[in-house]
């Protein structure tokens, strides 16, 4: 089993380059399962309908979120209804869509968990046990693997997380930070574990935005708008190869330039 897992994207320019680069690169890859975290896909906050449905056509089985999963309220019909789409399984008992679902690909059924986390980030319930609970819920579902983006701001948290479900889950990925980490390995147990994939939008950037206007904002403390950066992205993202029993035997980070 190939996943391969596309860091968020960001804006306009991200959506881009998903569809420039995506088709060519599962080509050549071959993955099983491609899955994204898509919070950022409009104009940097939310999902858009059009938006969704842009990444969906590029090529990608599941989308994942994290906390900007609500900017978009236009997006909240399609969150709760698509079982493509998957949002935190920490957050408030009650709000739309599901933190985690089974999807049947290449002969496998992967279970994918999305999970937020704390340190710096919106309140949300205690990811490490509500992993416990979805983890053993996803394997009496029936699933053989199981896939996890992580979306949190601490490294420490996310590397926690990796060790908390090492030998329980294929795979703990990081998003959030859009910066890319030099971290991938698989752990003692068996998981394949990277704390950030980064993200796919423009590098010549603040982490996606305008970088003019962010500077500004650091050097004066003023809340200066900070658009969505316009010019040439990157996709970035990484490839777990699982094996039979669930676990993962490689991992590769994934960086291609739009043309």
């Amino acid at each position: 089993m190939r996943i391969l897992f596309i860091g968020d994207i960001v804006a306009e320019a991200g959506l881009r380059t998903l569809h420039a680069v995506l088709p060519t690169l599962k080509k050549r890859l071959a993955p099983d399962i491609t899955i994204a975290n898509g919070e950022n896909v409009s104009r940097g906050f939310g999902m858009a309908p059009p938006h969704i449905k842009g990444i969906f056509s590029a090529g990608v089985d599941v989308i994942t979120t994290g906390n900007h999963v609500w900017d978009k309220r236009e997006g909240f019909e399609v969150i709760g209804r698509d079982e493509r789409i998957l949002r935190p399984a920490n957050f408030a008992p009650g709000v739309p869509g599901r933190g985690w679902a089974l999807y049947d690909r290449g002969g496998w059924r992967v279970g994918v968990l999305n999970l937020a986390g704390r340190i710096f980030m919106n309140p949300a319930e205690n990811p490490f046990i509500i992993a416990e609970e979805a983890v053993e819920a996803l394997k009496s579902a029936g699933a053989k693997a199981i896939f996890v983006d992580f979306h949190a701001e601490a490294t420490s948290e996310k590397a926690a997380m990796g060790h908390h479900l090492d030998g329980r889950v294929a795979v703990v990925a990081g998003t959030h930070t859009h910066v890319p980490t030099a971290d991938g390995r698989v752990l003692p147990g068996g998981t394949g574990f990277i704390s950030d994939v980064g993200m796919t939008g423009v590098r010549d950037s603040v982490i996606g935005v305008e970088k003019v206007p962010s500077v500004k904002r650091f050097k004066t403390g003023m809340p200066y708008m900070t658009p969505s950066a316009e010019g040439k992205g990157t996709l970035m993202g990484a490839l777990f190869e699982v094996d039979e029993r669930g676990l993962c035997v490689n991992v590769a980070r994934v960086e291609e330039n739009e043309p």
